[in-house]
């Protein structure tokens, strides 16, 4: 299970910090990521890092501005949003893949994903 908090209403140019907690029945971890759905748009990816060695992948649309990271202890996922614009309004999901795959970490092939949390930039 993912649970996602730290959403919420904030003004261009500032910042807000998401956090997803992962538990129950989870055992492996591969890497986890972020994906945002925009009104009337498809879900796609923000960024994603692998559990082990914390390498870090970002779209290019938030490179700069977000920053991702993981406590492996704490099990949780974090999203540092510097600089938000009114077009980062969405709907934000965590997610989780379990093993390594041919797939890459911006693709939505993960195992597991969070309710989504809202993200409210106003101009």
């Amino acid at each position: 299970q993912l649970v996602e908090s730290g959403g919420g209403l904030v003004q261009a140019g500032g910042s807000l910090s998401l956090s997803c907690a992962a538990s129950g029945g989870i055992f492996v971890t591969y890497a986890m990521g972020w994906f945002r759905r925009a009104p009337g748009k498809e879900r796609e990816f923000v960024a994603a890092i692998t559990w082990n060695g914390g390498a870090e992948t970002y779209a290019d649309s938030v490179k700069g501005r977000f920053t991702i990271s993981r406590d492996g202890a704490k099990n949780t996922l974090y999203l540092q949003m510097n600089s938000l614009k009114p077009e980062d309004t969405a709907v934000y999901y965590c997610a989780l893949r379990e093993c390594v795959s041919f797939k890459p970490l911006t693709s939505d092939d993960y195992d597991f994903w969070g309710q989504g949390t809202q993200v409210s930039v106003s101009s």
